[in-house]
């Protein structure tokens, strides 16, 4: 018996709805399941038996994303692959336990195979860029690789989706140099991954409340500014009735649109920092990861608040030298 809590008849293509547990319809066949600050999507194929995991968040995302499928398929379910957005923390965290359990395919772009074969790592993230705690805490997030080249493939070079055929992928880079976004033409469905968000993700505040705004890709995990405002361009351009991003809620109608086609004309000013490690030059990539990285800028609120806490710690000691003195 089907115990998938989700009936296909009540998923609309007008607004996301809530199921269960930060379990979201978003679109015929597209689910989101929300964990702490990262979206996961299933897409089930609207044109064959079949279904695809979407990224899979970070490494405490193993159970929660098991029961986002018990939901939304059926308990003890496997899609026939995986496909990674991008090899972020965020969305590859729990890709080597469930890979291993599952023995997929781990479908990706070619660019981004050195940061899923151990070969090589990520430009650091850049706590200068601004915009909230999450920017600042940045230089704690990991860009190092991982290693799952047992179950690896590149994506085909024609744009097909494995597994989809009712869906294409369109080479999405600046956010990582091969940042990819999902796109199903015949009702305008945008996955996006991080090429843009719908959140200001660089705000604590904005990314607990998910106040729903469209934004750029995450500033302080950017190495290319110039491949991320080309990329908005091309996103524009498909004037997608639906955006689910990385991060956020889902955007629908002329909302999504509107928003969509402002960022791209106006991407130098809303979607990237005014200052920060990659803003004037950006981060260099081949196959085989970074060839350059810009030199790092000191994070100055950092600083500020080292120099507030010895200034503090020394007044401690003065204060209590002098007391000392008077008794």
């Amino acid at each position: 018996m089907d115990k998938r809590i989700v009936d296909r008849r009540e998923i609309s293509a007008t607004e996301e709805r809530h199921i269960i547990n930060n379990i979201f319809a978003i679109a015929p066949g597209v689910w989101r399941m929300k964990d702490v600050f990262v979206n996961v999507y299933i897409i089930e194929s609207q044109e064959q038996p079949g279904w695809v995991l979407v990224d899979t968040g970070m490494k405490s995302s193993y159970a929660k994303i098991k029961n986002f499928i018990a939901e939304a398929m059926e308990p003890g379910s496997v899609p026939q692959a995986i496909i990674l957005t991008h090899g972020h923390f965020d969305h590859r965290g729990a890709l080597q336990q469930l890979s291993t359990e599952w023995r997929v395919p781990v479908y990706c772009h070619h660019m981004e195979l050195p940061y899923l074969t151990a070969k090589a790592s990520y430009p650091p993230p850049d706590p200068t860029v601004g915009g909230g705690m999450m920017a600042s805490m940045a230089f704690v997030y990991p860009s190092g690789p991982i290693d799952v080249q047992e179950y690896l493939r590149e994506l085909p070079e024609d744009g097909t989706v494995p597994h989809l055929p009712d869906w294409r992928w369109i080479h999405t880079p600046g956010h990582t140099p091969g940042h990819i976004s999902l796109f199903r033409e015949k009702d305008g469905v945008l996955v996006a991954g991080d090429a843009v968000v719908t959140t200001k993700q660089e705000s604590i505040f904005s990314v607990m409340s998910q106040k729903r705004v469209l934004s750029g890709p995450p500033k302080y995990f950017t190495p290319d500014w110039g491949a991320a405002a080309r990329t908005v361009k091309t996103l524009a351009a498909l004037e997608p009735n639906i955006i689910a991003s990385g991060h956020g809620s889902a955007m629908y109608g002329d909302e999504a649109r509107k928003a969509l086609h402002k960022m791209a004309r106006e991407f130098w000013h809303m979607g990237m920092p005014d200052k920060g490690r990659y803003v004037r030059e950006p981060a260099l990539f081949n196959d085989e990861g970074p060839t350059y990285v810009p030199p790092k800028i000191p994070n100055y609120f950092f600083l500020k608040i080292l120099a507030v806490t010895a200034l503090a710690v020394a007044g401690y000691v003065v204060y209590r030298r002098s007391r000392k003195r008077w008794l």
